[in-house]
């Protein structure tokens, strides 16, 4: 039923019900009902009739109003979205490329390929660059609107990265939802993040575990694999710079973390327990 049609309805219907009530009145029931009683049903009569019949119409037409507010809510959003990606485009993703074209450049005229310094900053920049393109890319569409569910956003991580990176993930999953608060789960899905492109880039592997559990006090989420792990340095230092976002993740939210080579493993611990 189109809005204006709802509209008339709602205009029409008390005019009827009460045009119909007296002609029956007058014709058929004025032996029966006396015209006081008569003027006593009338705005009864009209009453009822709006309750079961214009309540239902004005429900309708506000769903109606409601969608039509969100429809230009959800538009509006959309045009922000895309004016800020393209802002973003245009601005900080090209001044990054081409610092990142002027930096390669420096680092052959200058002889750095093999600096670890170098290649670090190389790597940063590579790291923000890429960061920026995501973030491009998601602008350009809007959120599902569907209820948010923070373990079905890992599961399909762990699916994008059997899919683009060819590489075996196994997941074991066993936080709930209610276990962690919402800065909980942004900075524990970063780090998680953040230990498999390492893995994905250092390790030298094609397959990795991510095993997540409550336990007593708290809960503990472990990544490991069995690639060629750390060297000693950063093994116990945390030089690498991933490694060293995750470690000060870690401090700020006040968990426990830890990296530690057993046998052909390497550990990627994290660790809350209520104090």
């Amino acid at each position: 039923m189109k809005y204006k049609q709802i509209k008339w309805l709602i205009l029409i219907i008390p005019t009827v019900t009460i045009a119909l009530w007296e002609y029956l009145r007058h014709e058929f029931l004025l032996p029966y009902i006396s015209m006081e009683l008569g003027n006593y049903l009338s705005p009864i009569l009209v009453f009822i009739v709006t309750l079961v019949f214009l309540r239902r119409l004005f429900s309708v037409l506000e769903r109606m109003q409601k969608e039509l507010r969100l429809e230009k809510a959800r538009k509006a959003a959309l045009i922000e979205r895309e004016k800020l990606a393209r802002e973003l485009h245009d601005g900080i993703a090209q001044s990054l490329f081409l610092l990142s074209v002027k930096m390669n450049k420096f680092g052959r005229k200058n002889d750095l390929e093999h600096n670890p310094d170098f290649q670090k900053i190389r790597q940063t920049l590579q790291h923000v660059h890429e960061d920026t393109r995501q973030a491009i890319t998601n602008l350009k569409f809007m959120p599902n609107e569907e209820p948010f569910s923070w373990t079905e956003t890992v599961h399909q991580y762990v699916t994008s990265l059997k899919n683009q990176h060819l590489i075996d993930v196994d997941l074991h999953w066993r936080i709930n939802e209610e276990t962690l608060s919402p800065k909980e789960k942004i900075e524990l899905f970063a780090c998680i993040k953040e230990a498999v492109m390492n893995v994905i880039k250092h390790a030298k592997t094609h397959a990795i575990m991510i095993h997540a559990e409550e336990i007593d006090r708290g809960w503990i989420c472990q990544i490991k694999d069995q690639g060629v792990g750390f060297t000693e340095e950063v093994l116990h230092s945390s030089k690498g710079y991933g490694l060293q976002i995750i470690k000060e993740r870690a401090r700020d939210m006040g968990w426990e973390y830890s990296l530690e080579r057993i046998g052909n493993e390497t550990i990627m611990t994290l660790k809350k327990e209520q104090k």
